[in-house]
């Protein structure tokens, strides 16, 4: 089912609250909220990195974030997408798609070669959602956490 009113745009300063309260569905837990503000503003003057807002009839629905490096090993520019949410009862209407689109587009306009997706372990339907977006298991991600 193809959501025809979606729009997608870039997060702006004013999208703080909105973000915020994303990723802690994500995360499934309320993160400290200086330092989240502290990195979501940083980040957003960043020129390598962009963060859209999906919304539906000017509610927001989801959200995308997209980094882009230019990687030694790789010698080239390679995107990753960082954080990708969908208000559950918004999934499956293609809009994490859309979401997708719109982040491999800023990732061509910073002419990466490349984008990737690390998604945790127990993010099954994500895992298949980004597989049958055409990305493929190809590297395995080990963390050590201090």
């Amino acid at each position: 089912m193809v959501v025809f009113n979606l729009h997608i745009r870039s997060a702006t300063e004013k999208d703080e609250e909105t973000v915020y309260n994303m990723i802690c569905d994500l995360e499934d837990k309320e993160l400290d909220r200086e330092s989240f503000n502290n990195a979501f503003h940083s980040n957003l003057s960043q020129e390598r990195i962009r963060y859209v807002i999906a919304e539906l009839d000017g509610e927001p629905v989801g959200m995308g974030s997209c980094h882009t490096q230019l990687l030694l090993h790789h010698v080239c520019v390679v995107a990753e997408i960082q954080e990708m949410y969908v208000v559950p009862r918004y999934r499956s209407k293609e809009i994490g798609k859309a979401l997708v689109e719109k982040l491999i587009d800023f990732a061509k306009s910073k002419n990466a070669l490349q984008i990737e997706v690390t998604s945790n372990n127990v993010r099954e339907n994500a895992h298949r959602f980004y597989e049958k977006e055409g990305f493929r298991k190809s590297h395995v991600k080990l963390v050590m956490y201090f």
